[in-house]
């Protein structure tokens, strides 16, 4: 299976206690990797031993990774915005990933679920970025420094706000980047299914589907009149024939029931 992060999880907690209600998965299942003990301090990482591609731009300020193995075929975003630079999720561990965000500003990592969460502790030894997830998730990175958790909602500015948005994973969340960019990183809360499409793909490794309903509902309410212009997703884009964005993204939201 592939390696889901780089940190095993802790026992206990109430975010263990959500992970058994997930269908197919034993508590536990994340686990295989070194603890907070073994994490190696930052800057001895060792380099990426696979040469890889770098991400392909979309629009100003947003570039699309290759799919990650590592994050079930998923996929990362790395956003410029005029508030600042987001990795959301973790594109694969590469040379030419790397190098991609050596040569940016420097920025954060935000993870939307546990389903993008691949190599963050490398990523985060190799750049020294802060990395922000939903409070359910963060027991599963024990050995990444500079972990930063938020609860219900956060503004990280105006127009950069996070929701959670449990369902697909216990912590689910999405990022709107509102302003001229106008997208919605949604995670894995919406899945590509054509070229304009996407729709809620509830898995065997999915937490609860009525939340689930009921987070697509609350983050209708949640954001802007009108908004998002554009979805971006964290599932494997190959539906989408080509094109990385899903859009008009308000009236897809909107036909959700």
């Amino acid at each position: 299976m592939p390696e889901q992060s780089d940190a095993a999880p802790a026992e206990g907690g109430p975010a263990a206690e959500l992970d058994r209600e997930i269908p197919g998965i034993e508590p536990g299942s994340q686990s295989g990797a070194p603890s907070s003990s073994q994490a190696r301090p930052f800057g001895t990482s060792s380099e990426p031993a696979e040469a890889g591609r770098p991400p392909q731009p979309v629009q100003a300020g947003l570039w699309a990774f290759a799919p990650n193995r590592d994050c079930l075929g998923g996929t990362a975003w790395w956003l410029e915005h005029a508030d600042g630079a987001l990795l959301v999720d973790c594109p694969a561990f590469t040379a030419a990933n790397l190098a991609f965000l050596r040569g940016r500003p420097p920025g954060q990592l935000l993870l939307t679920s546990r389903e993008g969460h691949g190599r963050t502790r490398r990523f985060q030894e190799a750049l020294g970025w802060p990395v922000l997830v939903q409070e359910q998730e963060a027991y599963l990175l024990p050995g990444v420094q500079q972990l930063q958790t938020f609860d219900d909602e956060l503004a990280l500015s105006p127009d950069l706000r996070l929701l959670w948005t449990p369902g697909p994973t216990p912590g689910s969340c999405v990022l709107h980047a509102g302003g001229a960019v106008d997208v919605l990183f949604c995670g894995r809360l919406l899945s590509p299914t054509g070229p304009g499409a996407a729709a809620p793909l509830p898995t065997a490794r999915s937490f609860h589907w009525g939340r689930w309903q009921r987070s697509l509902k609350k983050l209708k309410a949640w954001l802007p009149q009108g908004s998002p212009r554009w979805i971006a997703s964290g599932a494997g884009l190959g539906a989408l024939a080509g094109e990385k964005l899903i859009g008009p993204g308000r009236p897809l939201l909107d036909g959700l029931e």
